[in-house]
């Protein structure tokens, strides 16, 4: 159970890492301030939940876990070449579809990590859970931007 639970942990923290790093690499580019807004309340939730796995991690004295570092260089570079050529409301498009795409991806991987650690604490699970619904929510959320 506690590998397990570690486990999830870990992955969730590298998500969150990766979600955070993402948000802040596309809101640079972002001209709505709606848009802005939005973004900028999800990286303080995506904050808030990383903080969460930081505190569960050292509960059972762990690191936690850095994104690969090619999946971070990539999603970087796929951000700055299509936002670097979008101008106006087509940049406030593409960014809201590269975070879509980008929250669809850690949807999909939180749930197989749920399937894959199924002796995860409950907490931990929960935790997982409620990443899930924060990237859930913000792809509703942009819809009006896409």
């Amino acid at each position: 159970m506690e590998d397990d639970t570690i486990k999830l942990l870990r992955e969730c923290n590298a998500g969150i890492k990766m979600g955070v790093s993402s948000l802040d690499d596309v809101i640079e580019h972002v001209k709505s301030e709606g848009l802005r807004e939005l973004l900028a309340k999800s990286k303080e939730t995506h904050t808030k939940l990383g903080n969460t796995t930081h505190k569960y991690l050292n509960e059972f004295h762990e690191d936690g876990k850095e994104p690969a570092m090619m999946a971070k260089v990539m999603s970087k570079m796929k951000s700055d070449v299509k936002l670097g050529m979008a101008d106006g409301a087509n940049a406030d498009r593409m960014a809201a579809d590269l975070v879509t795409d980008g929250c669809n991806m850690g949807v999909k991987s939180l749930y197989k990590y749920l399937n894959q650690y199924p002796a995860a604490e409950g907490r931990v699970k929960q935790l997982a859970k409620d990443v899930a619904q924060a990237e859930d929510t913000l792809v509703k959320d942009l819809r009006d931007y896409l």
